[in-house]
């Protein structure tokens, strides 16, 4: 028996590898996904042996379903239950929400439906473009912290800036702050020395669901991508910009990092402390004392109406997919897109392409040069549909474009972690505030305007002419388009 299985080995192996890979396929056949995905994994399952499978089991499980959170703790709170009923608004706001919006009432329907994203009227907000400006105003927040401070992150790194925060981080914890940080176990990198700092700081960390070879499958895919801050249950922090030097464009540096984050001042960091919270709960797997201040009385006067949107695993639909498509068929005058990585969807295409031939100023910027080469080909192999409608597409050139933003007819706007990409609308884990302001959304917008100015506009006669080894560089990686 020996002697037969070391002469046929490589024949065994094969076998087992397409019995595995039947198995597979029935699997996902009977999960009725879209035509375009189960197409993508059968050719993947039976063309390539031993990869398919491992692409399969990275990359084929489907946490919505199965719902790795248990949020029943948490929801069932009677703090959480007593802010959550504090962020219902009296008619009379109501009201003045109704006016400025018109039509667009119809996105802060479509999430109060999720029950997790109530509409917050009392909020200052602060729109920040780039790292050193998040930086310099989230270390003075930090510094000022008299109760607590929690942080969720998809990168954290002990480099300059990451040790310069976590520095200051250890400095409140040692003056009695609550200080809880939670990583993403493959995004973030910190050091045994960082974190014995922490530890002896008393600093409660924790990643997010850990990569390690007895359970590398689907969970080295379904990451935290979110960044969330949470400051004395009233300051939030939201956006695209991660902890990390990559993010700060100093004077010597020859590199330079478009992007974009929120500052929240009010009601809507209730439901940010709620999803740090629900996170919290699920990496340290025990029951977590949620305590009333983290939600306290909200001081702010101001008005600027924001929705926090959260979409992944977690949550029963594709909040924040929805949210964007919603936003774009209700648009009337402009919208204006910046994005990383762009591999939208049929619907996004298809709303896009509605939205311009209808005559609304449809305009996308999108990086010149990606991180990720296949990123930036299946990107491509996506634009030539938008440029027949006459979508206005930009790639930007000065350095990297990073921000994930929105902004619909000087009404709409929003700021976050989502990417218009399968991976961000289905598999990892993103939040976004949505704002309805006209003044934050005009100054989106100028942003936006300005942006332009450092991009080169793509001329469809000369992008139908682009050498034909793109193209196939395209076709191939467009295949894997749905897995990406």
């Amino acid at each position: 028996m020996i002697d037969f299985i070391k002469e046929h080995f490589w024949s065994i192996l094969i076998i087992v590898n397409y019995l595995l890979a039947v198995s597979a396929i029935i699997t996902v056949l009977l999960k009725n996904i879209s035509p375009t995905k189960t197409v993508s994994y059968i050719i993947i399952l039976a063309l390539f042996p031993f990869f398919g499978l491992v692409i399969y089991y990275l990359f084929g499980q489907q946490y919505r379903k199965t719902k790795i959170f248990n949020r029943k703790h948490i929801v069932n709170s009677k703090v959480i239950q007593s802010a959550g009923e504090s962020l219902r608004m009296e008619g009379r706001d109501l009201k003045k929400i109704n006016d400025k919006l018109d039509e667009k009432i119809k996105l802060v329907k479509l999430l109060k439906a999720s029950e997790r994203s109530p509409l917050t009227l009392r909020n200052d907000v602060e729109i920040m473009f780039n790292g050193e400006v998040k930086f310099e105003r989230l270390l003075k927040d930090l510094n000022q912290a008299k109760s607590h401070i929690h942080l969720e992150y998809y990168i954290i790194k002990d480099d300059a800036i990451g040790t310069e925060i976590l520095d200051t981080l250890c400095e409140k914890a040692r003056e009695g702050v609550e200080v809880k940080i939670s990583y993403d176990d493959v995004g973030s990198k910190l050091s045994s020395a960082m974190k014995h700092q922490l530890n002896e700081s008393g600093i409660e960390h924790f990643p997010f669901m850990p990569v390690v070879f007895s359970s590398f499958t689907g969970k080295s895919n379904y990451r935290n991508h979110r960044k969330i801050v949470v400051i004395d249950g009233q300051i939030g922090y939201v956006g695209g910009i991660n902890i990390s030097d990559n993010y700060v464009n100093s004077p010597d540096s020859n590199k330079y990092w478009r992007d974009t984050h929120l500052r929240i001042d009010g009601e809507a960091t209730k439901v940010l402390q709620f999803h740090f919270l629900t996170t919290w709960d699920f990496v340290t797997k025990r029951e977590i004392e949620i305590k009333e201040s983290y939600f306290p009385v909200t001081t702010c006067e101001k008005n600027v109406a924001v929705q926090i949107a959260a979409s992944g695993p977690d949550t029963d639909w594709a909040n924040i997919m929805e949210a964007i498509l919603t936003a774009i068929n209700n648009a009337e005058s402009y919208i204006y897109i910046t994005t990383p990585y762009f591999i939208p969807n049929d619907q996004i295409i298809t709303a896009l392409q509605i939205a311009a031939k209808i005559g609304v100023d449809v305009r996308l910027i999108i990086p010149k040069t990606s991180d990720s080469w296949v990123a930036e080909h299946a990107t491509n192999s996506y634009l030539e549909p938008l440029l027949e409608a006459e979508v206005k597409i930009y790639r930007y050139s000065k350095g990297f474009v990073h921000a994930k933003t929105m902004v619909v007819d000087d009404v709409f706007s929003t700021i976050g972690t989502c990417n218009f990409d399968n991976r961000s609308f289905n598999i990892n884990f993103e939040i976004n505030a949505l704002i309805y302001d006209t003044e934050e959304s005009k100054l989106l917008k100028s942003q936006f305007l300005k942006d332009i100015e450092d991009s080169e506009i793509i001329d469809f006669t000369e992008w139908n002419n682009r050498p034909k080894l793109d193209k196939l560089k395209e076709s191939f990686t467009r295949l894997w388009a749905p897995l990406l």
